[in-house]
């Protein structure tokens, strides 16, 4: 009984990490879940990354979404929509992968991964920081929001994060999308259920997930997001990427090391 209390805190200050930094920046919380997780928990790589994409099942950065929108921040919806449906054949084909590939290179990717996220935020032209022009409409977005939902997607079923790491720059370039509307749609599209085939994959391959730990991430996750989103609005957008690039390379450094 108390392992399973242990590991539920454990899961709470975990999510509740994640969830902050999801608020924040917009993520999915992967970048700092994973790491938590797997170094703090002791989970292996992989059944880290399953149990990230678990309590992402859940609409738990809501709270962030509706703060963004007290805020006057817009959610563009016909791209949350298409990001969706690029996404969710994408991860599972990503975690189909995974699961071929062993702990130690897997660990690896992920941190090399994150180091050139960190390069390439770190020296974004500040242009993102504008004022977005016209609202992206379903025709305008169509093509660029699916192949971006499905690079996020690949990205999230082959090393576990949320795919916010990419998808928010790229709604940014392709779309647009100042810094803040990029976090808000990427928030929202990551209400809907859409890791759902990787944990099926992740679950499978495992014969199941640690649930004492899945729930309290999850708890952790929804709290942290809210006060995240809280943090962020406060913030000027290009000092949010700065932020964003430190906190990447740390990470990098750390499952790397």
């Amino acid at each position: 009984m108390g392992s399973q209390w242990l590991s539920l805190a454990g899961g709470f200050g975990s999510g509740l990490c994640g969830g902050f930094l999801s608020g924040m920046f917009g993520i999915g919380g992967g970048i700092i879940l994973i790491p938590m997780l797997a170094l703090l928990l002791g989970l292996d790589q992989h059944k880290a990354q399953g149990v990230t994409l678990a309590a992402l099942i859940l609409p738990n950065g809501l709270p962030a979404v509706l703060h963004f929108r007290s805020r006057g921040i817009p959610i563009h919806w016909p791209v949350v929509g298409l990001l969706t449906l690029g996404f969710l054949p994408a991860v599972w084909g990503g975690a189909r992968l995974a699961a071929r590939i062993p702990d130690g290179p897997l660990r690896t990717v992920f941190g090399v991964v994150l180091i050139l996220m960190a390069l390439r935020t770190w020296f974004q032209a500040p242009a993102a920081d504008r004022p977005s022009g016209p609202p992206p409409t379903f025709r305008s977005a169509l093509v660029p929001a699916l192949a971006i939902g499905a690079i996020g997607g690949l990205a999230s079923g082959l090393l576990g994060i949320g795919g916010g790491i990419i998808i928010i720059p790229l709604l940014g370039w392709t779309l647009h999308l100042n810094q803040h509307e990029a976090q808000a749609a990427c928030l929202a599209f990551m209400l809907a259920p859409i890791g759902l085939p990787g944990v099926i994959v992740y679950a499978s391959h495992q014969g199941g997930l640690p649930w004492a730990i899945l729930g309290g991430v999850a708890v952790g996750f929804m709290a942290g997001a809210y006060l995240g989103a809280r943090a962020s609005t406060r913030i000027r957008g290009r000092h949010l990427r700065k932020a964003f690039a430190v906190l990447l390379g740390c990470v990098a450094l750390m499952m790397l090391i």
